[in-house]
């Protein structure tokens, strides 16, 4: 479970502070519920050590209407397409702050609900 439900989205103008994921006590997975619009981002940090295993995996609706993007700390490329990304499931190569962005793949609009799965073992 987090313990904040504030969505970060850059919309017009300024961009918000990403929503940090935080795992209840004793816990190693939560469930982040989530809308984007149009050409709206959601974004999230999640602190990791190197060689836990992420797992993540995205269900939106309409189906696929929402992609994800991850980055490593000091945004470091994971080698990931940003447009086509549903499931992630490997071994962290660096401690510190993952960056979850949660988009629509295509720019028409439209909404996309999305609920991502996050679990770090």
């Amino acid at each position: 479970m987090l313990s904040a439900c504030s969505i970060s989205l850059a919309q017009g103008g300024g961009k918000a502070e990403p929503l940090r994921i935080e795992f209840k006590q004793g816990t190693t997975s939560t469930t982040v519920n989530g809308k984007v619009r149009g050409t709206e981002e959601a974004e999230y940090v999640l602190a990791a050590k190197k060689g836990q295993k992420l797992i993540i995996k995205l269900i939106s609706v309409p189906r696929r209407s929402s992609v994800f993007d991850l980055k490593a700390p000091e945004n470091a490329d994971l080698g990931l397409e940003y447009d086509a990304n549903y499931n992630y499931n490997r071994i962290l190569p660096k401690t510190g702050d993952y960056l979850i962005t949660v988009v629509r793949p295509t720019k028409s609009p439209g909404t996309s609900s999305y609920k991502l799965f996050v679990n770090v073992r």
